[in-house]
């Protein structure tokens, strides 16, 4: 299904109004009927962090198809930040890399930016398209595109991609808009101790004595998560002695929580989506690595972002924390909070 426009938010992801990009590939009007417009999908039904990490991607494909409508296959739960990206005109809820609804229009060109195995391919295949940029793969040889790069960053990852068919991407325009949410004037540091799996998931009693010292030294500390990350939050919280007005973790969609990390004066985090709303925004962040490597999934060099890792590698789908991410200690947060915020630590 398509996704409507988000209700009070300026959004370019319309069925019944014409966009185009200007040359930084945001959202502009143009003229001419929907129906007129030749029609590119893009396929990335992957989570928060994932879709941030092809933004540039989505900004290139937009400035090399000007007259396009792209429609946008991923989750509808992360439609309200598609906005803040700009150049995408709509999104079509697909979650993983299975079937993409039918888009009542044909298909002109369709985009992998979702990943390397065969299925994403099978379903732009099904969309029958006109071209199909991808990665090639072996159960699809007819799929003319470059090998699939195993040791690269997530976001070079698809700037190459679209690179070898000609579209060139900048792999530093990662900046999201900001979100035109109230905020009541306050530069809260947040901590999110969750993660898609434990592998990834330092100690919440960790987090809790970080967040303790922070809000020890005059800073108001609040505790992300989404919904089944709500008991990990109030344990965060509990044990930190934070008042239970903290816990924001279940209580914010991605626009509330893009809004809440736009103006934070520190994020702390894992190896998790936050961590890239954080670099999407230039908030200063400190992000907690391992298994996986910064090299892959980090945040940009230029930034004001501290990474810690014990530079080991692990099974990142593991169901308890890696070893070395546990090799990261309180003392080491904390002295990377107090240079990122001039915070005494005791």
């Amino acid at each position: 299904m398509s996704v409507p426009p988000v209700p009070g938010h300026a959004s370019p992801i319309e069925a019944d109004t014409d966009t185009d990009a200007d040359a930084g590939g945001r959202s502009a009007d143009v003229a001419g009927p929907v129906e007129d417009r030749p029609v590119m999908v893009v396929l990335r039904g992957l989570g928060l962090g994932d879709l941030l990490t092809v933004v540039p991607a989505l900004r290139a494909l937009r400035r090399s198809h000007p007259g396009h409508r792209i429609v946008l296959a991923t989750p509808s739960a992360l439609a309200p930040l598609v906005p803040l990206i700009g150049g995408v005109d709509e999104v079509c809820d697909v979650s993983g890399p299975g079937h993409v609804p039918p888009l009542g229009r044909s298909v002109d060109v369709a985009v992998n930016l979702h990943g390397g195995g065969p299925h994403g391919i099978a379903a732009l295949h099904r969309t029958g398209p006109a071209r199909l940029l991808t990665h090639g793969h072996p159960a699809f040889p007819d799929a003319y595109g470059p090998e699939w790069p195993d040791d690269v960053h997530e976001v070079r990852r698809w700037c190459d991609l679209l690179g070898w068919y000609g579209i060139e991407a900048d792999p530093a325009d990662l900046e999201l808009e900001r979100p035109h949410l109230g905020d009541g004037g306050s530069r809260p540091v947040v901590i999110h101790p969750g993660a898609a799996y434990p592998a990834r998931r330092w100690p919440p009693e960790r987090f809790a004595l970080v967040a303790a010292e922070l809000r020890g030294n005059g800073h108001e500390v609040v505790v992300t998560g989404s919904e089944k990350e709500r008991a990990l939050a109030e344990r965060v919280a509990l044990l930190a002695g934070l008042p239970s007005t903290s816990v924001l973790a279940g209580r914010t969609g991605p626009l509330e929580l893009a809004a809440l990390v736009a103006r934070a004066r520190l994020v702390i985090c894992g190896d998790t989506g936050v961590a890239h709303l954080a670099a999407a925004f230039v908030t200063p962040s400190v992000v907690l690595f391992g298994p996986v490597a910064p090299a892959r999934w980090g945040p940009p060099r230029t930034g004001p972002h501290t990474v810690l890792w014990a530079g080991g590698l692990g099974d990142p789908y593991a169901y308890r924390p890696d070893p070395g991410l546990l090799e990261i200690g309180v003392r080491d947060v904390l002295d990377a909070a107090a240079r990122l915020t001039e915070v005494g630590v005791r």
